[in-house]
Parts: C-alpha cells; sequence; structure tokens
C-alpha cells in the first residue's frame, strides 16, 4: 500500500502529534510521581505505586556506565526507530503506524526523563516484575501491536515475485 505524498503527510503529521501527546503525558505522570511518591508507597489492586529511579536500560542493564554513555545509546537508537517510522508511514498500515508511534513515543519519553535527571523515573511496582512506568507500558504496547499488526493483518506490501528468466530470452 503506497500512500498519495498528501494522505503520506497527513499520516506522518497525526502520528507525530499522536507521540508529543504520548510523551508529554509521560513525563507529566513522572512529575508527578517525583512530587508525590517519595518516601511513600501507593497500593493498588495488583500492583502498587512505589518511585524508583533506573540508571541504566532496560531491566537496569548497564547502570554502571556513564550517563552520556546510556543517553548516547538509548537517543541513538530512539532517533533510528523515528527515521525508520517517518519513512515507512506512506506504506504502512494504520495499526503499524500508531503501534511504532506508540514504541518511539515510550523512547522518547525515557530519552528526555534521562536527560532531565540522569535516570528514568518509575513508579508501577508489582513486586514479581521489574518497576516500570508509563513510557514503558507505550513501548510494550507499541511491541505487541507491531507483532500483532505482521501476524494478524494484511498491511504487508504485496511483493509480486519476478520471473528468474526474462520474458525476451524465452524462445
Amino acid at each position: 500500500m503506497t500512500r498519495s505524498p498528501i494522505a503520506a503527510a497527513r499520516l506522518r503529521a497525526a502520528a507525530t502529534a499522536l507521540v508529543l501527546a504520548l510523551v508529554a503525558a509521560a513525563l507529566l505522570v513522572d512529575y508527578w510521581a517525583q512530587a508525590a511518591l517519595p518516601g511513600s508507597t501507593i497500593p493498588l489492586r495488583i500492583l502498587e505505586l512505589r518511585l524508583a529511579f533506573n540508571r541504566g536500560m532496560a531491566f537496569s542493564l548497564g547502570d554502571s556506565l556513564p550517563v552520556w554513555v546510556v543517553v548516547a545509546v538509548t537517543a541513538s537508537i530512539t532517533t533510528g526507530l523515528a527515521i525508520y517510522g517517518w519513512r515507512t508511514a506512506p506504506h504502512a498500515g494504520p495499526v503499524t503506524t500508531a503501534a511504532l508511534s506508540l514504541v518511539l513515543a515510550g523512547a522518547l519519553s525515557n530519552v528526555l526523563d534521562r536527560l532531565l535527571d540522569g535516570a528514568v523515573t518509575d513508579y508501577f511496582h508489582t513486586g514479581w516484575w521489574p518497576t516500570f512506568n508509563l513510557a514503558d507500558i507505550y513501548i510494550t504496547c507499541g511491541v505487541v501491536l507491531v507483532i500483532g499488526a505482521a501476524l494478524f493483518t494484511r498491511e504487508a506490501t504485496k511483493i509480486t515475485p519476478r520471473p528468474a528468466v526474462p520474458d525476451s530470452a524465452e524462445s
């Protein structure tokens, strides 16, 4: 599926707006967590709100590395994801575009959070899984949607096989 340039521009604008809105929401919740949760825990049904800071990447990998290294690595990955999403928007289906927007919003939120404090603010604590935040939920949901779109939708570009021998060579 290839969209017209106008349709592609609209889709890119919508995806950009979605990313920016989700990033703003995640950073606002991070700010709230830092103000409301120090030294306290708010129990909920299946999890609790408990403030934690992750100086590393996913699952605290690289937490002993200097902050600039972690920022450089995560910002590079996020930039690559943004470029990929921008370039595939004219060809991808709506589910894939929304899924990539979710992953990008989560990654960008965590990069910006790390730039502000030197660590990512986490606050959802289960007791059986590492503490996580709203941006991590975006990433997880986006990845699940990308996989679902790949497996269960017909969003993929149709590739028509080319003959091994050109027609003119057949005699």
